[in-house]
């Protein structure tokens, strides 16, 4: 039988400083993508708010919402969808010139980007919420929420005040046979 070998002192001491550090930097990438798990879930909903929201006051059909979304982040965040119990489906829509030079109402492509610490405005005349379908009338001073869902999945709900809007021409009602609006 051969006898054990001493193993060296130094030799021990360096293999205990190795599982140390292999353990430290296991918990360090543990972390990391705890964080980063933590930072991508309600990422953008957490960046954006959104003020002055109203909701022009309708008997039925359609109606529109406006507001300012600012965006808090170092990020452009997307806002591509919105709903609200108030109404059957909500779009994101632009006011764009149409063949003819006309202005028309019609879903926004690909959402609305809101660029790193920069506001988007929803306003008449340009972008809004287009509110289609209205399940009641919309009465001045009530109060609606509206839940905005951005690219990243996550969401956020705000209420808006529903306000006598005389308009600018703009015609929340549909026009022919498609889903553009004549504004």
């Amino acid at each position: 039988m051969t006898p054990a070998r001493p193993r060296p002192r130094g030799l021990a001491r360096r293999l205990g400083a190795a599982a140390a550090l292999t353990t430290l930097a296991l918990t360090a990438v543990a972390c990391s993508n705890s964080q980063q798990a933590a930072d991508s879930s309600g990422k953008a909903a957490d960046a954006v708010s959104l003020s002055d929201q109203w909701i022009k006051a309708a008997d039925s059909g359609m109606s529109a919402a406006f507001g300012t979304l600012t965006n808090n982040s170092d990020k452009p965040v997307n806002l591509v969808a919105a709903t609200s119990p108030a109404s059957a489906t909500v779009e994101i829509h632009e006011t764009a010139p149409d063949g003819s030079g006309e202005k028309m109402m019609r879903p926004k492509a690909g959402g609305l980007v809101i660029p790193a610490h920069a506001k988007a405005t929803l306003a008449p005349g340009g972008d809004h919420l287009m509110f289609m379908g209205l399940k009641a009338p919309l009465r001045t001073g009530a109060e609606t929420p509206i839940t905005l869902t951005f690219s990243d999945g996550s969401t956020t709900t705000v209420t808006a005040q529903v306000r006598d809007f005389a308009g600018g021409k703009e015609n929340y009602q549909p026009s022919g046979d498609n889903a553009a609006h004549g504004g």
